[in-house]
C-alpha cells in the first residue's frame, strides 16, 4: 500500500470528511514521525509496532566493483519492530 491508497481508504471509510482533509491528516501524522525520529526520539504505534533510530559507526568498506578499501562515515540509519498484535497477525495459520 502507497501513500495515496492509504489516503483514498481512509476517505472512503470516513465520507463526512473531505479527500484533502484526509490528505492534511496523513501527511501531518507522517511529518510528526518523520520529525520526532530526526529528533533522535522513538515513535511507539501500540499493536503495529516501534520506530527508532540506530547509529551505525564509521567503518571501512569494500568498493563491490574493484575491491578497494572505502571509508564509510557513521550515519544515523531508521529501524522499525513490530508489535506482538502485528506479528501475531503476519503469523496467523
Amino acid at each position: 500500500m502507497i501513500k495515496s491508497e492509504l489516503i483514498q481508504k481512509i476517505a472512503d471509510e470516513n465520507p463526512h470528511l473531505y479527500q484533502r482533509d484526509v490528505e492534511r491528516i496523513v501527511g501531518t501524522i507522517f511529518d510528526q514521525i518523520i520529525e520526532a525520529m530526526a529528533d533522535g526520539h522513538r515513535v511507539e504505534l501500540r499493536g503495529f509496532g516501534a520506530f527508532s533510530v540506530k547509529k551505525r559507526e564509521s567503518r571501512t568498506g569494500r568498493n563491490p566493483r574493484t575491491g578497494e578499501a572505502v571509508e564509510v562515515a557513521e550515519k544515523h540509519v531508521p529501524f522499525f519492530k513490530t508489535g506482538k498484535l502485528l506479528r501475531d497477525r503476519l503469523n496467523e495459520e
